[in-house]
């Protein structure tokens, strides 16, 4: 039997309950393919995953490798796959499945796209989750178009360092909330007007938007109502927003997870190749270390992405 390093959990709790085992190394059945992980990103809902704060893994789930995103190099395809090769580089959402802490992932083909060819392996691996969260967000959800007037809450984080970029790709005016080390950031993203939000009362410092985007919730999100034009649109990530008082106000809501999806995936790795948007890093960890990494990302303040080296 082979067998591989993974990052496991069996009980919920404190990042210890992190552990690095020797597990079986999986193969690709007919229609997956077997990727060799070469970095894997760390996300929020990683540790509210491990917290057993997540509703869709429950004690029965567990033991579980934990990671929603992964790049590396495809190793061997089974027999019903025709669109990868041996060799290719790779990255991609996760579904609940499967785990990106370990040395190798068998995964469903049509999870996976083709790296953009002008980044390494730790960039891609910050972008599958973090820039699809976005997308759909702005686009899915938001149906933000080109001239649309738009405010981030969050802007300099994983999913917020993406979805700046993404908007003004698409022609959107952006304004976005960020704490004061990360003004200069959000500019350097393209953000048309960047307010401190510790400072300055976004709704006093902007005229009428025709969507936020929130990526903090609580206080601030109910304060969203304020900017929002008539007919205008709120979507979270972090539940859905007050549907009465959305009606009261006469503008729509929306909340939602993220899914996987390859085919947006391609589009957002072509705007990486292009030069529109620039993936952000700011800590790279070694695989034997995930506990760590996720404590940073829960306690530090984290411009961009956490990922791990896996191999």
């Amino acid at each position: 039997m082979s067998t591989m390093s993974a990052i496991r959990m069996h009980e919920f709790g404190a990042e210890t309950v992190l552990r690095l085992e020797e597990i079986e190394r999986p193969a690709a059945s007919r229609n997956e393919v077997l990727v060799k992980v070469m970095a894997a990103s760390v996300n929020p809902v990683d540790w509210k995953i491990r917290k057993g704060g997540y509703p869709a893994v429950t004690k029965d789930s567990l033991p579980i490798v934990p990671g929603r995103d992964l790049a590396g190099t495809i190793v061997a395809t089974g027999a019903d796959v025709s669109d990868f090769a041996v060799g290719d580089r790779v990255f991609a959402f996760l579904d609940m499945k499967h785990g990106g802490y370990e040395e190798y992932v068998a995964l469903p083909a049509t999870l996976l796209a083709k790296m953009p060819s002008s980044i390494g392996f730790e960039e891609a691996a910050a972008v599958p989750l973090a820039a699809l969260t976005a997308w759909q967000g702005l686009f899915d959800h938001g149906g933000l178009r080109r001239g649309q007037r738009l405010l981030i809450h969050g802007g300099a984080g994983g999913v917020g360092h993406f979805a700046i970029q993404f908007a003004k790709a698409k022609g959107a005016w952006v304004a976005t909330t960020v704490s004061k080390t990360d003004l200069s950031l959000a500019q350097r993203l393209g953000a048309d007007q960047v307010i401190e939000y510790k400072s300055e009362r976004f709704e006093d410092a902007l005229d009428a938007v025709d969507m936020v985007f929130d990526l903090v919730g609580g206080e601030t999100r109910s304060r969203s109502f304020d900017v929002l034009k008539e007919g205008g649109i709120l979507v979270s990530t972090l539940g859905e927003p007050d549907r009465d008082e959305a009606a009261r106000r006469k503008v729509r809501v929306a909340g939602y997870m993220a899914q996987p999806n390859a085919t947006q995936l391609r589009e957002i790795g072509d705007l990486i190749d292009q030069g529109k948007v620039k993936v952000m890093v700011q800590k790279v960890f070694p695989l034997e270390e995930a506990a760590h990494a996720q404590r940073s990302l829960e306690k530090d303040h984290i411009q961009g992405k956490i990922v791990l080296k896996v191999a």
